[in-house]
């Protein structure tokens, strides 16, 4: 037996890549398919006062025009993220000061009140090519009604800033981690303390291929099928059926190559199930790939968050306690907790004796 411990693996999976024979999501093309193109908001927080669709719905090609009424009278459900997923035993609870639950932010397919930030989602347009799809989309007059909002993410938190949700306050998790009255206790008897403000601007990755799905839908075993690149398609193929009211049985969630991740897809994006319900509708394969403009506002993103670190030290320079305040900005929607987590985690595990650690998400 050759050795093997200790030498280098020798990749296998480049070549095929290299030669241009890998299959990503924009690759599948399906007989008798239709072309969607996604209308977005131009506004970081306004009123959705009307959409008149009419003279879209008369443009050549034009199959259908959907808005979130659309999806509201056919009974589709929300995205249902997990923000906090199930966790491995390394990762803390952040468990609300006052013992509420964590606040939840929705996120909906197509939005009928509000939109809530530049490049949401306002209205799909299917046609019989994506030049056809584009030409009406431009012809979708929607009524907006700007609304204040919030860009800074310090300032989110502030009594008097604007909310994106009438149920929902801007705050999620308000939560402590570590010690508290020790780390107090270390401050107060601490002869130098050292402070660091610092913030950790908003990211998005970018793939190498972006965003792209085909959504399909078989009346005969009433069965949806979507070809679309993800972190993982088990959990949306779970997700996908909570939106459409079906048993997992009835979805099939079908992956290639994905040319990169960056955390940006191992969440559900509401393109992926308003494809396969546009299929049902117009009775052929929808296919919907993002432009990568569109992308760049659409994509899940994530860190952005505002740190503040204090070291206490005594009379000989040693770390005696830490503590700190997080507030991490998710986005409008609770798509993801877990930068807060891991945040919070880094913080405490660098305190030298105690760390009490303040986190806020909006």
């Amino acid at each position: 037996m050759p050795q093997s411990i200790g030498q280098p693996l020798l990749r296998k999976e480049d070549l095929r890549l290299l030669r241009g024979r890998g299959r990503y999501s924009d690759d599948v093309n399906l007989p008798g398919q239709a072309y969607a193109c996604v209308l977005r908001s131009p506004h970081a927080h306004a009123r959705i006062r009307s959409i008149d669709t009419a003279a879209a719905r008369a443009m050549p090609g034009v199959l259908a025009v959907l808005t979130g009424h659309d999806v509201k009278a056919d009974g589709l459900a929300d995205v249902p993220h997990t923000p906090i997923p199930m966790k491995p035993p390394a990762d803390i609870a952040l468990a609300n000061r006052d013992g509420s639950p964590h606040g939840y932010a929705p996120q909906d397919l197509l939005p009928t009140d509000r939109v809530r930030y530049v490049g949401q989602q306002v209205v799909m347009v299917v046609a019989e090519t994506l030049m056809q799809a584009k030409d009406a989309a431009e012809k979708v007059a929607v009524d907006y009604e700007p609304l204040k909002p919030v860009t800074v993410t310090a300032k989110t938190v502030e009594a008097n800033a604007p909310r994106l949700y009438d149920h929902v306050g801007n705050v999620c998790i308000d939560a402590d981690v570590g010690d508290v009255e020790a780390t107090k206790a270390a401050f107060s008897r601490a002869t130098k303390i050292a402070k660091l403000d610092t913030w950790v601007h908003r990211v998005t990755g970018v793939p190498l291929d972006v965003r792209a799905a085909v959504g399909v839908y078989d009346p005969a075993a009433r069965k949806y099928t979507l070809h679309a690149g993800s972190g993982g398609v088990v959990r949306q193929k779970g997700e996908l059926a909570k939106i459409l009211g079906v048993e997992p049985q009835f979805v099939r969630v079908e992956c290639g190559d994905v040319g990169g991740n960056f955390g940006t897809r191992n969440a559900f994006f509401p393109e992926f199930a308003l494809v396969v319900w546009a299929a049902k509708r117009i009775g052929r394969p929808v296919k919907w790939t993002c432009e990568r403009s569109e992308a760049f506002a659409s994509d899940y993103q994530g860190r952005d968050q505002v740190i503040q670190a204090e070291l206490a030290l005594d009379d000989r320079g040693k770390f005696i306690g830490m503590r700190g305040s997080i507030i991490c900005n998710t986005g409008a929607h609770s798509v993801m907790f877990v930068p807060l987590v891991k945040c919070s985690e880094l913080l405490r595990a660098s305190s030298a004796t105690t760390a009490s650690i303040c986190a806020a998400a909006t």
